[in-house]
């Protein structure tokens, strides 16, 4: 630990306090009192009191797991230590500051020495403004919280494995249509809000009414959506929010919860350190059939989920796309504008594909645009654009930087190998540096003034090395576009039915606003975009 020549003169305070949900459920049973949010505040306060210091602020993390540090309370306090509003920070114990061994050895031995900040655990006795012996072994004691959380998570996984396979219900919220009961919280009940409105969906289905009109239906009755009631996060895909979609009544329609059977195990988490969950196969499911009151009848549900999908008559099947297919997109939302040919009136029309699949909800704009005419007036503005900056090129120049291009990706090439050198000759030194800390053969502040010049040392390595990335990104670009640049350029502008390839070559998309002004982005960056007004076209 650092030594007392490298304190403040006195003491900003901030008391970190963390609770678990295992802490939590412990508490209910009599087993974990000075585990609780009270009793750690209350022998911290004791203890700023007791030592003189000046309490500036309390960072509280409850229900949060210490097997990592992406908790709001924590990252406040890092913040607050950036800023300089603390520069001592007290927790009741290591295992309160986390228990992953790994990054508490980081913020004990590395950030709050770096920052100047004192840390002490009360109960540890470890108090970096001190030398001692807790200081020590305070590692040791980080990787054994480790441990302890890692055999929790396994006794925890394993108890929930006996629940789930008893048919009892273990999750945050239950699936639309369902409540916990609360007389017993492993039973499922009907909701009385929501259990209708999936009745009303499987027996529409059922009766031959298509997904898209239901969702429809359940938006013309405002019937809350699934995320909507759950509050949870919206997919970042999504536009509006507060309307039903096809996928969510699909989700329903094919969910065996509804008919009685619990389904659990679909997705797990990958660490006990980590929050990102993956899906299982359905050999790894725990079923445990007729467990709460169904909503939909056995016989109509699997009725519905053995149902052909209806066909989707496909009228362009066979026929060769048109120019601008799948190069013109919509501005509002991003979507692909859909080329269409239209029978009944023999012509070919544009519009949002967001948009047509559903006019009444209006999820985007309309972006109707009579096809032909758009790709004729399109044509000729590219055809324009290109002979105008294909005339202000001086192609024999641009052939002469090319064979100076092998001369600079040799040398970025030996650069690159001396850098990599570099960096793990100064990482060498790091780790004999902390091994020579450990050892008491350099002092604490010798150790962290040489790691700071170490660290500098590779972050501006790392910086040059950065930079002959962007330039080998931009000269390998740059050595592929040239050879066929006034090749293709040169076809394009000649050519009197350009061919698809030839278009895609040139032009990277096309967007269309609501109001039909027109954005053509090259692909080559030395010509820019043309914007062409609808009144224009």
């Amino acid at each position: 630990m650092y030594n007392n020549v490298l304190q403040p003169p006195y003491y900003k305070v901030g008391l970190y306090i963390r609770l678990s949900q295992e802490d939590k459920d412990k508490d209910k049973k009599y087993e974990s009192e000075s585990e609780s949010i009270i009793n750690q505040r209350n022998l911290l306060h004791r203890y700023v009191e007791d030592n003189g210091f000046t309490l500036i602020d309390e960072y509280v993390d409850d229900g949060f797991t210490g097997t990592n540090f992406d908790r709001p309370g924590f990252q406040r306090m890092i913040e607050d230590i950036e800023l300089g509003r603390i520069n001592c920070v007290i927790t009741k114990d290591l295992s309160r500051l986390g228990r992953d061994y790994i990054q508490c050895g980081y913020y004990i031995e590395q950030y709050f020495p770096q920052k100047k900040v004192r840390y002490i655990s009360i109960l540890d006795q470890v108090d970096t403004f001190n030398e001692s012996a807790n200081n020590d072994i305070a590692p040791f004691k980080a990787l054994f919280n480790d441990i302890t959380s890692k055999d929790t998570s396994k006794k925890i996984r394993s108890i929930l494995r006996d629940k789930k396979q008893q048919g009892k219900f273990i999750g945050s919220l239950p699936c639309y249509g369902y409540m916990r009961d609360p007389e017993d919280k492993g039973h499922l009940i009907p909701n009385p809000e929501t259990a209708p409105i999936v009745k009303n969906i499987f027996r529409w289905k059922y009766s031959g009414i298509g997904v898209s009109e239901i969702t429809t239906m359940l938006d013309e009755m405002k019937a809350p959506t699934p995320s909507k009631y759950k509050e949870t996060k919206y997919s970042s895909r999504q536009i509006n929010n507060d309307h039903w979609n096809i996928s969510s009544v699909k989700k329903i329609l094919s969910n065996r919860m509804y008919i009685g059977d619990m389904v659990q195990n679909v997705q797990t988490k990958i660490s006990y350190k980590s929050k990102k969950k993956i899906a299982l196969d359905k050999s790894f499911w725990i079923i445990k059939e007729n467990t709460h009151e169904p909503l939909v009848d056995k016989e109509i549900f699997y009725t519905i989920l053995n149902s052909k999908p209806k066909r989707i008559r496909n009228t362009n099947t066979g026929r060769e796309k048109r120019l601008l297919e799948n190069l013109i997109f919509c501005k509002e939302c991003g979507n692909t504008l859909t080329v269409t040919y239209r029978k009944n009136h023999n012509y070919w029309t544009v519009n949002c594909n967001r948009y047509s699949r559903d006019p009444k909800r209006a999820f985007c704009e309309p972006h109707f645009f009579p096809y032909d005419y758009l790709e004729e007036q399109i044509l000729k503005r590219v055809k324009a654009t290109l002979k105008k900056y294909l005339s202000q090129i001086d192609m024999d120049k641009l052939s002469s930087e090319v064979e100076k291009l092998a001369f600079y990706q040799n040398d970025a090439e030996n650069k690159k190998t001396m850098f990599k050198k570099k960096i793990n000759e100064i990482e060498k030194k790091i780790d004999n540096l902390y091994d020579d800390k450990t050892n008491g053969i350099v002092s604490t502040e010798t150790y962290i003034r040489k790691q700071e010049e170490y660290e500098k040392s590779i972050k501006e390595i790392k910086n040059k090395m950065n930079q002959l990335k962007y330039e080998e990104i931009a000269r390998d670009s740059f050595k592929k576009k040239l050879p066929e640049y006034e090749k293709v350029l040169k076809e394009l502008i000649n050519a009197d039915n350009p061919s698809r390839e030839l278009l895609i070559a040139i032009i990277e998309r096309i967007e269309i606003d609501k109001d039909r002004n027109i954005e053509i982005n090259y692909r080559f960056n030395i010509i820019e975009p043309t914007k062409i007004a609808y009144k224009n076209v």
